[in-house]
């Protein structure tokens, strides 16, 4: 095997494949700038993108780093209940294709508040809304720029603030200039690219056991111990399995970056259709991370692995370095990084949609903003975002960021998930019990896991947690569903099912914007 220590030192073929992104990247954001002459372009690629490409777009909007690195490092390091993720992350879609994607494309236009302003409170709502989406948009920010410094600090020998600098710096050229044009194509390609690595480093891992999965599954357990082919290695609690499972399957069907892109499309026809692509895509990559991560516990062994990086985040690389040599390590750093950058860039749009749609030009403005006026806003929007992404990424360096995976999901799935399933299938939420609900699954998620062992234990060293459970999901959840249905049911009036009424035929049967 080749050494591990080669990786952090600087290397022609990996910095050459990175280049070779960059130039891309930045071609796509000119040849986007050109087209993108419109608010809706901007937000919603002029709503031309095919169920096909955005199929593509939504794989590559959502396997972050933590997919593409992270699942298949967790398996090679602990063996079944890493595949808890993957399987989690591919469940999350099916959802998201029957219950949100038809009336959020019926009735939205840039975000998903817009659902929720055509018959709830506009302001009040919008801001909630708003607030939700940017701490999760932040949140996704500070991982993948950490992740983003950390990963080529280790593969190219630069300084993690330089790299941080180099990332934020692409991003902001494909935003700024080619909305969601540029990102749409730069997501794209990282899919394609995401799914080629995976594939062939797949089959490259399957020849050194002539094929045989069985033959691979016992090398991994002469490495990892008989333990790493049953479950209970990572989570033993059911209570927690439970908890993680609901936040992964319900937290993915709530991210504001993925939701946004239901409006790129014509239709909800085809916001549907593009869902089944990307489930398809999706659930193909993760299955082969099944392979990858076992079969870099055999090639290259756990040791070795939490040598390079504690939690495992480098073993697809140095999988990479094994089977297929420096140009195949070359090769995988590069789509690393077309992974980071088009996650990225998804999450500043969607970031800068919420600041500019619906702050500024639906509230601050009552939608009187020229689209001269919309595009400088949405631009001003997506430097600061940058800026802040940027500066956080680098504040956080050497942080533990897993306590952010949970989170994030957890997050999602109690700030947005009650009032998006009620705010469609309920006739009787009100403007009151929404905000009730997004207030107390954003808040009480945020609470729960401070007080959890990820951050008493693993972060402040105490010890012992506050509250049991490392994901609150199981908790916060229910609690937001409760707090929306009570005070819904405290402050209803005959007018808010009436407007239900009035919008339900357009919500659910379908009335392109």
């Amino acid at each position: 095997m080749p050494p591990v220590m080669s990786l952090g030192q600087p290397d022609a073929m990996a910095i050459g494949f990175f280049c070779l992104f960059v130039i891309a990247a930045l071609w796509i954001a000119w040849w986007a700038a050109r087209r993108t002459k419109t608010t809706e372009d901007y937000f919603a690629a002029g709503r031309s993108i095919t169920a096909g490409q955005n199929g593509m777009a939504l794989a590559g909007d959502f396997v972050a780093a933590a997919g593409f690195l992270g699942v298949a490092g967790l398996v090679s390091i602990s063996g079944f209940d890493g595949l808890i993720y993957a399987v989690g992350g591919v469940l999350g879609w099916p959802v998201m294709m029957f219950l949100f994607a038809e009336p959020l494309r019926n009735l939205g236009r840039y975000t998903f508040a817009d659902v929720l302003a055509c018959r709830l409170g506009e302001g009040p709502i919008r801001i909630m809304a708003s607030l939700n989406s940017l701490v999760l948009v932040v949140i996704y920010l500070i991982m993948q720029m950490v992740g983003a410094g950390s990963l080529i600090r280790l593969l190219f020998g630069l300084s993690y603030e330089i790299a941080v600098g180099v990332v934020g710096l692409v991003m902001l050229a494909c935003v700024l200039f080619g909305g969601m044009i540029a990102t749409t194509w730069v997501q794209i390609i990282k899919a394609a690219l995401m799914l080629a690595a995976a594939l062939a480093m797949a089959v490259l891992t399957l020849t050194h056991f002539h094929f045989n999965a069985l033959e691979m599954f016992r090398a991994a357990a002469d490495k990892g111990g008989p333990g790493v082919l049953a479950p209970g290695g990572v989570v033993s609690n059911p209570i927690e399995a439970i908890s993680v499972g609901l936040a992964l399957v319900l937290g993915v069907a709530s991210l504001p970056h993925v939701l946004m892109r239901f409006y790129t499309v014509a239709d909800a026809r085809t916001a549907r259709t593009s869902l089944f692509y990307a489930t398809s895509i999706i659930a193909l990559f993760m299955l082969t991370t099944f392979i990858l991560g076992f079969g870099a516990m055999a090639l290259v062994g756990p040791q070795v692995i939490r040598l390079a990086d504690r939690g495992g985040n480098m073993a697809l690389p140095l999988l990479a370095q094994v089977v297929g040599g420096t140009p195949f390590l070359g090769f995988t750093a590069a789509v690393s990084f077309a992974t980071i950058l088009a996650v990225v860039a998804g999450l500043v749009i969607a970031g800068s949609a919420s600041l500019s749609h619906d702050l500024w030009v639906s509230l601050v403005r009552k939608d009187r903003a020229s689209q001269r006026e919309q595009l400088v806003v949405a631009r001003i929007a997506t430097v600061v975002l940058c800026a802040v992404a940027v500066v956080l990424g680098i504040a956080f360096k050497g942080q533990n960021i897993a306590f952010l995976v949970g989170l994030s999901t957890a997050v999602a799935a109690s700030a947005n998930f009650p009032v998006l399933v009620l705010g469609i299938f309920w006739p009787r939420l009100t403007t009151a019990g929404a905000l009730a609900g997004m207030l107390t699954g954003l808040v009480g998620s945020i609470l729960l896991i401070y007080m959890s062992p990820l951050v008493q234990v693993d972060i402040l060293k105490n010890t012992a947690p506050i509250f049991g459970l490392r994901n609150p999901a199981i908790v916060s959840m229910p609690a937001a569903f409760l707090a929306c249905i009570l005070v819904s049911l405290m402050t209803a009036r005959r007018e808010t099912t009436e407007r239900y009424r009035e919008i339900e035929r357009r919500l659910l049967l379908g009335k392109a914007t």
